[in-house]
């Protein structure tokens, strides 16, 4: 915002594609960038001027996107609800589906914000199934008392820290950036409509399929958050 309290637009004219530890990049120009760079769209939207703003200004309004590391743990219980168990979400946050038809099961729980593992690397902790996951499960399913893991692996959320939303839509300032970013989980289960919903803004200019204006940037702006009641 100028001294005079009028905005500032901007557009992105070209970007540079950069691979890691290289010195070499390549211009390219462009009419329109789609930020859906997941859990990096924070830095890459700051790359655009996004967020840098002064303080208490709308050029100073942050995309609110961060990386988040998330469990994911595979069990063998040879005795548990078998084909007819569906994706079952426990009072607790605790959550687990079938998987295959081996006597197997896929689930995890989001931890308490206090308890947010560090994002440095993708290294699971195991002990973090056996003291809150576990008890969880045998209290909800018994036979899961005798469940023996076998695997599991760590990913990152593109975590959206405002309100746990997706954030789909134009910015307000720079005129030609899109985003599509901060499912904050849901991302694989959203993406085709999110995706067609991006093409059509590209194509037609607007929403067309389903008005999904809610989601925009602008909310981020109002400081108007867009919850639900059941998020894992």
């Amino acid at each position: 915002m100028t001294p005079e309290g009028l905005l500032t637009f901007s557009r992105i004219r070209q970007v540079r594609v950069q691979m890691p530890n290289s010195l070499e990049y390549q211009p390219v120009e462009c009419a329109l960038v789609v930020n859906a760079a997941g859990p990096w769209s924070q830095k890459l939207a700051e790359m655009a001027s996004v967020g840098i703003g002064a303080p208490n200004t709308q050029e100073g309004i942050e995309l609110p996107v961060e990386p988040r590391k998330r469990y994911l743990f595979l069990w063998h219980c040879p005795n548990g609800p078998g084909l007819d168990c569906p994706m079952l979400v426990d009072t607790t946050g605790v959550y687990f589906r079938r998987e295959g038809l081996g006597g197997n099961y896929l689930g995890s729980l989001s931890p308490a914000e206090e308890e947010e593992p560090d994002i440095q690397d993708l290294e699971v902790d195991h002990g973090f199934f056996q003291e809150k996951i576990w008890p969880c499960l045998a209290r909800r399913v018994p036979v899961f008392e005798s469940l023996k893991v076998k695997s599991a692996w760590a990913g990152y959320y593109d975590y959206n820290k405002f309100d746990q939303n997706a954030v789909l839509g134009r910015h307000p300032l720079v005129e030609n950036l899109l985003f599509i970013t901060g499912f904050s989980g849901h991302g694989l289960q959203h993406s085709p409509a999110a995706g067609r919903a991006v093409a059509e803004l590209i194509v037609e200019g607007k929403f067309k399929t389903i008005n999904l204006e809610k989601f925009s940037f602008e909310r981020f702006v109002s400081g108007e958050q867009l919850l639900e009641r059941n998020i894992v």
